[in-house]
């Protein structure tokens, strides 16, 4: 899976969606995905296999269950692996709940 298949799985929860970062950001709840790094498979002194650290995070204002239920049942029906890390944003007043992934 690449980039592009990420972004088109993640338009499946039908909330607003941009990689890193909205120039206008919409209303909330919406979210935003991006590529914090990389953890190779590494063979014969060369990249046998990329992979890529996604984020995906999940902006809102107020708890938002329903919207998270919807992103992990996608991750489940395309068999992504995930670790999910929830905080509030006291200066913002919103919730960040980010999901790690590697495409």
């Amino acid at each position: 899976m690449g980039i592009s298949e990420l972004y088109n799985i993640l338009k499946q929860v039908n909330l607003p969606i941009a990689y890193s970062n909205f120039t206008n950001p919409p209303e909330l709840p919406y979210i935003i995905y991006f590529v914090e790094g990389s953890d190779n498979f590494l063979a014969d002194n060369e990249v046998y296999f990329p992979i890529s650290d996604c984020i995906i995070e999940l902006y809102s204002n107020k708890k938002s269950i329903a919207d998270e239920e919807k992103i992990e049942t996608i991750f489940y029906e395309n068999k992504i692996i995930w670790q999910k890390y929830e905080t509030y944003i006291n200066a913002e007043k919103l919730y960040q709940v980010s999901y790690e992934i590697q495409i």
